[in-house]
């Protein structure tokens, strides 16, 4: 499977007709964002049990993953594998939904059998269908990612074909004026749906369209002074989240400033050829790895956060289940990915 095929903020199955040469560098950056997403959410749990600091510095650390999927989802979709036609968009967003149903569904049947909370299953039930609940939490990003999709599919499309692709179009008019119509619902019948979060906030969508631009683009000037600016604009991201507010917002200044050094940094980097299989096998199965690594951060980061004294330790075991969680994530997402399970586990 090609990087330059597939959506690129969601790993999965691309497009093979278009017959692109593969980008190692895009596996390279899409591995890279999916163990810092595990990252940011291990250090989430050492905050809870009281290491602030240790925490808040893992959590700068990964911070410009989110960020960066949406960049690469804009490389996909408007330089690196555009949609040719319709069927082709909707079979795109029907590999991210698939799996993001039966991931949700999971996670709530978890919640229910092991959580304590089956006198509120059904409600949750209901939120998942209009937005992110807690038991999957982490899949607040899809619906975000999503419409951004469906967006620059039907751009694409429209600018390219000069037609409307009517089907996308009624769906993306959907996902607009859903918020609208609920607020109306409210307001005649007096019940109030849950939160709608199918939808894409602007930073999502500039992150996208400048991300597509700077990974497409030839030249991109000296890596080293990429890399200078990461250091640097991790720094002051550290500085601001334990000074200022905790956590930044994605579309906040500090955060784009390392997004940006980071992509600058990795975009064009050469893979050494006996690393490609390997590399492309991993960024194949980062999908699948993002929708399960919840359950391996919950039961490694949980308990060795809670159990662990204040000190010097508190960063160690942070890198230790960080690492220990993204290996086992990736173990069983290459695991189902073999047994052809892919289609619906990601």
């Amino acid at each position: 499977m090609s990087s330059a095929t597939s959506p690129a903020a969601a790993p999965q199955a691309p497009d093979r007709a278009t017959g692109r040469e593969r980008r190692y560098d895009i596996d390279l950056l899409r591995v890279l964002c999916t163990v810092a997403v595990v990252l940011v959410h291990a250090s989430a749990e050492f905050i809870d049990a009281g290491h602030r600091t240790t925490g808040i510095l893992g959590d700068t650390a990964g911070r410009y993953a989110v960020p960066a999927f949406f960049a690469m989802a804009g490389w996909a979709a408007l330089s690196g594998a555009p949609v040719r036609d319709e069927a082709r968009l909707l079979a795109r967003l029907g590999r991210i939904l698939r799996p993001m149903a039966l991931w949700t569904a999971l996670y709530l049947l978890a919640s229910y059998v092991f959580g304590g909370n089956r006198g509120q299953a059904g409600e949750e039930a209901v939120r998942a269908l209009f937005g992110s609940v807690e038991a999957a939490f982490h899949l607040w990003y899809l619906y975000a990612y999503v419409p951004l999709l469906l967006l620059l599919g039907v751009v694409v499309l429209v600018v390219r074909g000069r037609a409307l692709p009517r089907r996308s179009a009624v769906l993306l008019a959907a996902l607009a004026v859903a918020p609208a119509l609920l607020g109306d619902m409210t307001t005649l019948t007096g019940w109030a749906p849950p939160d709608w979060a199918w939808s894409v906030p602007l930073s999502s969508v500039v992150y996208a369209v400048a991300g597509a631009a700077l990974l497409a683009a030839p030249r991109r000037g000296p890596r080293a002074l990429w890399a200078a600016a990461a250091a640097v604009t991790l720094v002051v991201l550290a500085v601001y989240q334990l000074t200022v507010h905790h956590p930044a917002a994605y579309g906040s200044a500090a955060v784009a400033a390392v997004t940006f050094a980071v992509l600058g940094t990795v975009a064009g980097v050469r893979v050494p050829e006996r690393a490609r299989p390997l590399l492309a096998r991993l960024s194949d199965a980062s999908f699948g790895t993002y929708l399960v690594h919840l359950v391996f951060v919950t039961l490694l980061a949980g308990p060795v956060a809670g159990h662990l004294p204040a000190g010097p330790w508190a960063p160690v075991a942070l890198a230790v289940t960080t690492v220990a969680a993204a290996a086992l994530s990736f173990t069983v997402s290459l695991l189902w990915g073999r047994l052809g399970w892919r289609p619906w586990l990601g």
